[in-house]
């Protein structure tokens, strides 16, 4: 089954993202005029730092998910729209306060917030972006909406607060580290499949195929960053490459080449995990390579890839459907 998968989903074809974007362009268009909006605040340093982070680039992937569900379903709404602005401002803020737990100062090739202004305000306004999402999807006087994005939010902290514990901690296995991912990372992609299809009023069946396209997306997406760690360059990838390795996080790379590497080049890379040590990057990548933990780690998220394909066999054929599929296509195949 995996080598099926990998064939499937790596297929040699570039997936050309700017087009399945254009499917929802006008629809995101009212997305980010609502985000402006929004984010109007009398305190003037929380209209300067959310402007400077919404117009600070990113895919919109998750509003864009959103999106593409409703229109798979055939019905968009303006509650859709309040929910594609609400998943972008949750995402922003755990970006916010990721920045400062990590104490990045690079964020998509540009300087983090908190590398321009400071951790307390990036910290405060996150919380903003938290109440203010929550104001919004009060707004859709929908129950249901609430109980889906609350859990969601929970999940999140709980996945950080995870994520911390691990860090340091060259003996995080593989299920945890799983475990992390699916709910700081999978969690939100699948609420806004799975917001798509609620709003959309569709059949409890569909709703919950449309949030496991979600989840194992949101796996796929965050196993290939950790992949890109060790393979893009900085341009390309926005990032400083080995911030992994300087924050201390066993990514599945790591955990990967512990495993599969000889005594001395796990003991290199526990050293490096435990100290948060960047000076080894180079014998750390070296090691990565050497054991193939990037084609190992590509094939898991070329698998959960497959996964997502899968769940949509349910949804009748569209354009918009198929955009779906070739998203999670997109997630295996980028290098940014």
């Amino acid at each position: 089954m995996a080598s099926h998968a990998h064939k499937n989903t790596n297929a040699s074809t570039t997936i050309d993202f700017d087009s399945i974007k254009r499917l929802t362009s006008s629809e995101a268009k009212a997305v980010d005029q609502l985000i402006i909006n929004e984010l109007s605040s009398d305190v003037i340093l929380i209209n300067q730092m959310g402007h400077y982070i919404v117009g600070n680039g990113g895919k919109r992937l998750r509003p864009m998910l959103l999106l593409l569900a409703a229109k798979a379903l055939d019905s968009v709404s303006n509650n859709h729209l309040i929910l594609a602005a609400v998943i972008e401002f949750i995402h922003t803020a755990t970006l916010l306060h990721d920045d400062v737990v990590d104490e990045s100062d690079l964020r998509r090739g540009k300087e983090s917030a908190n590398a321009v202004w400071g951790n307390a305000a990036s910290v405060l306004v996150g919380d903003y972006l938290y109440s203010r999402a929550f104001e919004m999807m009060v707004r859709t006087g929908n129950m249901r909406v609430m109980d889906i994005l609350s859990k969601t939010t929970t999940a999140i902290a709980e996945g950080e607060v995870l994520q911390l514990l691990n860090c340091n901690n060259p003996e995080t296995t593989e299920a945890k580290y799983l475990d992390v991912i699916s709910r700081k990372t999978a969690i939100l992609f699948s609420a806004a499949t799975r917001l798509g299809a609620v709003i959309a009023n569709t059949t409890p069946e569909i709703e919950e195929n449309l949030a496991n396209y979600g989840q194992h997306l949101g796996i796929a997406f965050q196993l290939i960053d950790d992949a890109l760690d060790y393979k893009a360059n900085q341009d390309d990838l926005g990032k400083n490459l080995g911030d992994d390795l300087a924050e201390g996080k066993p990514t599945l790379p790591l955990i990967y080449a512990i495993k599969n590497g000889t005594k001395n080049e796990a003991d290199i890379i526990i050293d490096a995990i435990k100290n948060g040590n960047r000076d080894v990057f180079n014998d750390v990548y070296a090691i990565v390579q050497r054991t193939e933990a990037i084609t190992y780690t590509e094939q898991r998220a070329n698998e959960e890839a497959q996964k997502a394909i899968d769940s949509l066999m349910l949804l009748p054929e569209s354009k918009y459907k198929e955009a779906l599929i070739l998203l999670a296509k997109f997630s295996v195949q980028r290098n940014y």
